[in-house]
């Protein structure tokens, strides 16, 4: 299994992750569901509209967190956005009722993977693996 898979497979164990900004100097973090694991390399995606697309791209650099039972992942790396309609559509099949709301809203998702990612499953008091993504 690839690093980029071990990271995927635990935000699947998890569910809900945390995805970690900043605004100005101020961090912000706010709960994520959606990703999807694509020749090797994590997406994430939001609405352009949103103040988390707006801060990562001020500032590329950025945090995902999860946990599942008495593990934790910090997963880090610096936002790479991409327009890809071929992505976008894989989106729409995974997601059929967001991506309609957001057809007809008029908004924009926009996609993001990590580049430069560094990965650590941690328990609570130790280290279990720690690896770059």
């Amino acid at each position: 299994m690839s690093n980029a898979a071990k990271v995927n497979a635990f935000l699947d164990e998890a569910k809900v992750f945390y995805f970690l900004t900043t605004d100005g100097d101020q961090p912000k973090g706010r709960p994520f569901g959606f990703h999807m694991l694509v020749e090797d390399k994590i997406y994430f995606g939001c609405g352009t509209f949103k103040k988390v697309f707006q801060q990562l791209s001020a500032n590329p650099k950025v945090e995902v967190l999860a946990m599942k039972g008495d593990e934790f992942l910090r997963y880090d790396g610096t936002v790479k956005v991409v327009k890809d309609d071929a992505l976008l559509e894989k989106v729409r099949e995974a997601m059929p009722q967001i991506m309609a709301m957001y057809d007809q809203n008029g908004w924009e998702m926009g996609l993001f993977y990590l580049e430069n990612g560094h990965a650590e499953i941690r328990g609570m008091m130790d280290l279990k693996e720690e690896f770059d993504v």
